[in-house]
C-alpha cells in the first residue's frame, strides 16, 4: 500500500469537487473528505500491525530532492485529526449558502491535501512547498467569504498572509543552509549533520520565526484575533483546529531535533515566551466583547501551553503537547461552531446582543456547555489529559513555569463560565432561536463523543505517539 495514494486522493478530490457544480460541489467535497478519513484509519490499522507505508522517490536530480512521504505514530496522530476534522467542518458548512461554492469546497478539499502533505513530507523542499500552498486556500476562503467590512477583512487578511509568508521565508533560508552542509534534505539525512552550537542556533530561530507566527507565540500573535473574526466560521475553523498544529507538529518534528543544543541552552527563553502568551491570551479574553475574538484569546492561551510544554525538550513535555494539540483541534472547532450556530440565528457575533438561549433550545445549551468545560480542561475530558500532562512537564523544569502556565485553567473558567452566562442564560431573547439541526447536532455530538471517550480512555492515542515521541527525545539527547 502506497501512502501517496492518500495525498492523490485529496487532489483529485478539490478537482472532482470543482468541476461538480455548485449544486454537487458540497457533496463531493464531503464524499471525498469522508473516504480520505477512511484511507487514513486503514493506514492506523496498518501501522497497528506493524506496517508502515512509505514512498519514497527522486523528483530533482540537482539539487538533490525527493517525493519522501513517511508515516509513523506522530504523523499518523495530526493525519487522522486533519481528515476527521476536516470532514467535519465541511459537514458543519451544510447549513450555510455559499456564491461559488464550487471554489469555496474545492479550497477546503486542496488545503486539506496541502496539510496532510506537510504532516508527511519527510523531504525539506517537499514538506516546505506543502506548507506555504497550504496558506493559498486559506486566504482566498477568508478573503473571499469572510465576514464584515470588505476592507477591514482585507487589512486583516493581508497582514495574515505576509506575516505568514515572511516568517516561512527565514525557515527556507535554514532549509537551504541545511542543504550545503548535506547536499540532501532528506529528514534523516539532515539528522546526521553534525552542526556546531552557533550554526544551530541561526538554524533554530529560522524555524523559529516560521513557526511562532503560525502557531502563533507571542509576541507574534497581533494577525491572529481580526483574522480568526472576519473569517467564515469554515476558515476560521481549518486555522485554529489544524493549520496552527502544523506549526506544533513541525517544532517536534523538524526544529528540536535539527537543533538540540541550541534549544537546550535557551530554552527558558522560548518557555517564558510561550507562558507569557498563555497569561496574555487569557486576560485579553477577559475583556472581549465580540464572541469569536474571545474564542480567539482562548485559542492563544492554549497554544501558548502546548508550545510551553514542547520547548521543555522531555517526553512527558512532547506528548503533553500532541494530546492536547489533538483534544484542542477539537474543542476549538466545536466552539467555533457553536458561534457560528448562533451566529446564524442571531446575526451578530456581540455577546451583548445574545442571552436567553437555553430558554429557547435547552438541547444546543447543553452541548456548548459541555464543549465549554472541555475547553478549561474538566476532568473526565480529553483536555484533562493535556494539560495535566503539560503542566506536569513544565513543573519537572521549574514549579513556577507550571504554576504560572495553570492560570490558563483558572482564568479560562473564569472567561468561560462568564461568558456562558452571558450567551446563553438570562431572559429570553427578542430574537428567535430555533431548535438546532439534525446536521447541526451530529457534529456537536460527534465532537463531545471523542472528547469524553478519550477524556477516559486516552491509552489507543497514547501508545499511537509515544514510540515516534521516544525516538525524537532520543535524537535531541545524543
Amino acid at each position: 500500500m502506497n501512502i501517496s495514494f492518500l495525498l492523490v486522493l485529496l487532489l483529485f478530490g478539490a478537482v472532482a469537487t470543482y468541476l461538480s457544480g455548485n449544486k454537487w460541489a458540497k457533496t463531493v467535497a464531503l464524499g471525498v473528505s469522508l473516504a480520505a478519513t477512511v484511507f487514513s484509519f486503514y493506514t492506523l490499522n496498518l501501522h497497528n500491525l506493524g506496517k508502515n507505508p512509505s514512498f519514497i522517490q527522486q523528483w530533482i536530480d540537482y539539487p538533490n530532492v525527493y517525493i519522501a512521504l513517511k508515516v509513523d505514530g506522530l504523523s499518523l496522530a495530526m493525519i487522522l485529526l486533519s481528515t476527521v476534522l476536516t470532514s467535519l467542518i465541511v459537514y458543519s458548512s451544510f447549513g450555510n449558502k455559499f456564491e461559488n461554492s464550487k471554489v469555496f469546497y474545492a479550497l477546503i478539499v486542496f488545503m486539506n491535501f496541502a496539510m496532510v502533505g506537510t504532516f508527511l513530507s519527510v523531504d525539506g523542499l517537499v514538506y516546505y512547498i506543502f506548507w506555504e500552498l497550504a496558506l493559498i486556500p486559506i486566504y482566498f476562503i477568508a478573503l473571499l467569504w469572510g465576514n464584515g467590512d470588505a476592507e477591514e477583512r482585507k487589512r486583516a487578511i493581508i497582514k495574515f498572509f505576509v506575516f505568514t509568508l515572511a516568517g516561512s521565508l527565514f525557515m527556507l533560508a535554514a532549509f537551504l543552509y541545511l542543504f550545503q552542509k548535506a547536499g540532501s534534505l532528506l529528514l534523516m539525512d539532515l539528522y546526521a549533520i553534525q552542526l556546531t552550537e552557533t550554526e544551530q542556533l541561526w538554524v533554530f530561530l529560522g524555524f523559529f520565526l516560521a513557526y511562532a507566527i503560525k502557531i502563533p507565540i507571542f509576541p507574534f500573535h497581533t494577525w491572529q484575533a481580526n483574522t480568526y473574526q472576519k473569517a467564515p466560521a469554515v476558515g476560521t475553523m481549518l486555522l485554529s483546529g489544524i493549520m496552527l498544529k502544523m506549526g506544533l507538529y513541525s517544532v517536534i518534528r523538524w526544529q528540536l531535533p535539527l537543533t538540540p543544543l541550541a534549544a537546550k541552552k535557551y530554552m527558558t527563553i522560548f518557555l517564558v515566551m510561550s507562558i507569557i502568551g498563555v497569561v496574555y491570551g487569557s486576560i485579553i479574553a477577559l475583556k472581549q466583547r465580540n464572541l469569536k475574538k474571545l474564542l480567539a484569546y482562548s485559542s492563544l492561551a492554549h497554544v501558548g501551553l502546548i508550545a510551553a510544554s514542547t520547548y521543555t525538550l522531555s517526553l512527558d513535555g512532547l506528548r503533553g503537547a500532541v494530546l492536547q494539540m489533538i483534544a484542542h483541534g477539537f474543542v476549538v472547532v466545536g466552539l467555533f461552531f457553536a458561534a457560528e450556530v448562533i451566529e446564524r440565528r442571531f446575526q451578530t457575533q456581540e455577546i451583548a446582543e445574545m442571552g436567553g438561549i437555553r430558554i429557547q433550545d435547552s438541547k444546543f445549551a447543553s452541548m456548548f456547555m459541555i464543549v465549554m468545560l472541555a475547553s478549561v480542561a474538566l476532568p473526565s475530558t480529553f483536555n484533562f489529559i493535556g494539560e495535566f500532562t503539560a503542566l506536569y512537564s513544565l513543573y519537572n523544569v521549574n514549579i513556577w513555569f507550571a504554576v504560572i502556565a495553570g492560570t490558563t485553567i483558572i482564568l479560562g473558567a473564569f472567561y468561560m463560565l462568564k461568558m456562558f452566562q452571558q450567551v446563553m442564560l438570562g431572559d429570553t431573547n427578542a430574537k428567535a432561536f430555533t431548535s438546532v439541526t439534525v446536521q447541526e447536532g451530529v457534529v456537536f455530538v460527534s465532537i463531545i463523543a471523542f472528547l469524553l471517550f478519550f477524556g477516559l480512555y486516552p491509552k489507543p492515542i497514547n501508545d499511537l505517539i509515544t514510540p515516534a515521541l521516544q525516538e525524537i527525545v532520543m535524537k535531541i539527547n545524543s
